[in-house]
């Protein structure tokens, strides 16, 4: 069997809250780097502005895609909270970084170039 399977996901914070710096943005791509190859995966794009992030993510068909979700929005919150305390606090209370719900759409039919371009296009925080 031969699979190419890439997925569009958009993780946005809770309330949507203005939290991230670049810096933070950077952490937060090494972070879902790491959890992506720990499921066989490959982060292939990333970008965000300072409420949402886009990731560009190409995975194994073994890998249950809620699986995956669960594992970079825990990661990536349980870091960032931790790495960035004082500046989350401001913006974030309650035990919650990221939303409950995420949006992932398959890239099949899209060139991924498209899909890369558009990633590449957010208006990151200076």
């Amino acid at each position: 069997m031969i699979c190419n399977l890439h997925v569009h996901l958009v993780f946005v914070t809770k309330f949507r809250r203005g939290v991230f710096t670049d810096a933070m943005l950077s952490r937060c791509e090494e972070v879902m780097r790491e959890v992506c190859t720990d499921f066989e995966a490959e982060l292939r794009e990333f970008n965000g502005e300072d409420g949402h992030v886009h990731l560009l993510v190409h995975y194994p068909p073994k890998v249950a895609l809620s699986r995956l979700v669960n594992s970079l929005k825990g990661v990536s919150s349980r870091r960032l909270r931790q790495e960035y305390a004082p500046h989350v606090r401001r913006y974030l209370w309650g035990g919650r970084f990221w939303s409950g719900s995420y949006f992932a759409a398959s890239c099949g039919g899209a060139p991924l170039t498209a899909v890369r371009q558009y990633i590449e296009q957010q208006q990151r925080p200076a």
